[in-house]
């Protein structure tokens, strides 16, 4: 029997470790388990992926037995945080603040394994693995590490949403929003409106490309999430300690909705329920629809009716309305719109939206959740109690933290995965600024301008991943990899400023974490440039030429 050390560096980049030694504990076929109440979730995913990378049964075992895994608790530590311990002639003790320390601190100690841990089967049968003697304490600098999801645009099958689940966990990221309706597609089966699905789900072709290219893929696209896939997705992320964000778009990004039930369109604005003559369609191309929610009391009976089927399936704090890119030609042309403004007394049509947005504040209020929505929902006035996702800039994530609202941080400039990630020739539909990784590295979530009062409201931040021009999970690997583990270390761990980073040693530790990548599948982009299968020459996108504002 011969033995493997590896001693792999560690992304996101912990807050002290102490060592390595030369000696450590092993892991093979007598290794036993040992898990303090409150840790059966961790207990149950080490052996389900160690487990099963190294071929070995993890027998639950007693307490301080030599080279075993040990996992506890320990009440005065921060909720998050962990202590991994891993002892020569003695074993590895995880002691966590909360469940989700202690699974922090396992998947740490999955990447000290090397990247076969990663792996689904052993593939050097007679090697056993080890970890150097050391410890290593760590916990996150913000409550909200999240990655959004467009599967509107593109539909993922549910087990590729499984899929990046397990992504997120092994980066340590917590939040997942959850992004299931727009123009171009309805994904979360609502029993009571059946016709969101039966209809909004699917459209009859699909723009390939950004939406000034000719191309298009002439075949239907489209599919959702039953009541039970989502039980299984919340379920998944929970096992995981990540919280699931939905996402129901409103007022606007709604033609899906309304080509499922056109009564929810701006009838009398004569362009809501019909296009040349024909019903309105499930858009099958890109950019922002006229199409807008009517302001009307049935549709606000609707919504409610689909959130509260949304209430029982997401037991998440916060619930995400959108918010953005309401366009309001349809309110300024609708008879009906324009009586509604009189009525409530309102100025214009942006405070028009901000009326909508504030039913669904108190709404969800009146149930013990919280709204979040796109800085658009400051316009007109800010909901009461309404969190922030700041994406146009870091001016909506200022205004809203200096007026004492929560906020998540995720500029479309600085964090928004769509955007291409070099200014080669040769980059896949190229769409917005020049993102690096190292310009991903260097993002700061947290607003100079802030005071350390105001700084306290911005909760976390976020990357997100919008997939009109993400055809299917290859391609999103490709924009979301390797610039969401250096998303992942902004998020996680106490960096210094900016310019301060250093981006030579995140690339050197770059160096194994793209093999524990390689082990897990992931497509990601090669720090050389795309391979000959990424590109796809022809095909037009929106490159903008130029560094992004940093405001």
């Amino acid at each position: 029997m011969t033995s493997a050390f590896d001693l792999i560096d560690l992304v996101p980049a912990p807050c002290a470790v102490d060592g390595p030694g030369r000696r450590g504990v092993h892991i093979d076929e007598n290794t036993t388990l040992w898990a303090a109440p409150g840790t059966e979730g961790t207990e149950r995913w080490l052996r389900a992926t160690l487990g099963a990378a190294f071929g070995v049964p993890l027998r639950p075992g007693p307490q301080d037995v030599r080279d075993s895994v040990q996992l506890s608790l320990d009440d005065t530590m921060e909720p998050e945080a962990y202590k991994l311990s891993v002892l020569a002639n003695q074993g590895i003790e995880i002691r966590g603040g909360s469940p989700a320390g202690v699974f922090w601190g396992a998947q740490t100690l999955r990447q000290l394994l090397g990247r076969h841990a990663f792996r689904r089967a052993p593939v050097r049968p007679g090697i056993t693995y080890g970890v150097p003697h050391q410890i290593i304490e760590d916990a996150p600098r913000f409550r909200w590490r999240g990655l959004m999801l467009d599967v509107a645009r593109h539909f993922m099958p549910k087990d590729g949403v499984l899929r990046y689940l397990d992504l997120m966990a092994a980066h340590k990221l917590n939040v997942f929003h959850f992004h299931l309706t727009d123009d171009q597609g309805w994904r979360i089966e609502i029993e009571r409106y059946p016709r969101l699905t039966e209809v909004g789900s699917w459209r009859a072709r699909t723009k390939f490309g950004h939406r000034a290219s000719p191309l298009w893929d002439e075949k239907p696209h489209g599919g959702f999430y039953t009541r039970d896939d989502i039980r299984e997705i919340v379920a998944y992320a929970a096992e995981r300690h990540i919280t699931v964000v939905p996402e129901i778009d409103l007022p606007g990004h709604s033609q899906a909705a309304i080509a499922a039930y056109p009564e929810l369109g701006n009838t009398d604005a004569g362009t809501a329920s019909a296009e040349g003559g024909t019903a309105l369609p499930v858009w099958d191309t890109w950019g922002i629809s006229p199409h807008v929610l009517a302001p009307t009391d049935n549709t606000l009976r609707f919504y409610e009716g689909v959130f509260e089927e949304l209430l029982e399936l997401f037991p998440s704090e916060f619930i995400h309305v959108g918010g953005d890119e309401c366009l309001k030609d349809q309110w300024r042309q609708s008879p009906a719109a324009q009586a509604r403004i009189r009525e409530l007394g309102l100025a214009d049509e942006d405070e028009l939206q901000s009326w909508f947005i504030r039913h669904f504040d108190k709404w969800l209020s009146a149930r013990g959740r919280r709204l979040i929505g796109w800085d658009e929902i400051l316009e007109g006035g800010l909901a009461d109690g309404a969190a922030v996702s700041s994406w146009r800039g870091y001016a909506g994530g200022i205004a809203a933290a200096r007026a004492g609202h929560d906020v998540v941080m995720c500029p479309e400039q600085q964090v928004y995965l769509d955007h291409r990630q070099d200014g080669g020739a040769d980059e896949p539909v190229p769409i917005g600024f020049v993102r690096t990784l190292e310009d991903v590295y260097r993002f700061e979530p947290v607003p100079a301008e802030l005071t350390p009062k105001e700084a306290g409201h911005v909760l976390g931040t976020q990357a997100n991943l919008w997939t009109e021009v993400m055809e299917d999970s290859a391609r999103v690997d490709y924009q979301a990899f390797p610039r969401l583990a250096a998303f992942a270390e902004v998020a996680w761990s106490a960096l210094p400023a900016p310019q301060e980073r250093d981006f030579a040693d995140f690339e050197r530790r770059m160096q194994a974490h793209y093999e524990r990548l390689d082990a897990l599948g992931v497509g990601y982009r090669p720090p050389a440039g795309p391979r000959p299968w990424q590109r796809r020459p022809g095909v037009l996108g929106r490159p903008i030429d130029g560094p992004p504002p940093n405001r």
